[in-house]
């Protein structure tokens, strides 16, 4: 019986292979870069939205602590859900 490597690709050579393997690295490292992307799209958009009263060409001092703690609080959360899910995976209780 065969491995399903050699069943998918019968005539591949191990250079293929090792293309293969690195065209499917390099595409989740920017699947990763995109979702990152979407996170930070995502919190500078609630954060500004709760942050700016009114747009001016100076952020004072009630804003920017705003914006930074908004974003604090939003990649703390993000991170302590990932982690809880990550265990609950572990654990393998969905």
């Amino acid at each position: 019986m065969s491995d399903f490597n050699s069943f998918d690709m019968p005539s591949s050579s191990s250079s293929e292979k090792a293309d293969a393997a690195e065209l499917q690295r390099l595409l989740a490292v920017e699947q990763q870069k995109a979702q990152f992307q979407a996170q930070v799209h995502n919190f500078t958009d609630v954060c500004w939205d709760k942050c700016m009263d009114k747009p001016s060409t100076k952020l004072d001092s009630r804003t920017e602590t705003c914006l930074v703690s908004c974003v604090e609080r939003f990649i703390d959360t993000t991170l302590a859900i990932t982690n809880r899910f990550s265990q609950m995976v572990q654990k393998g209780t969905h």
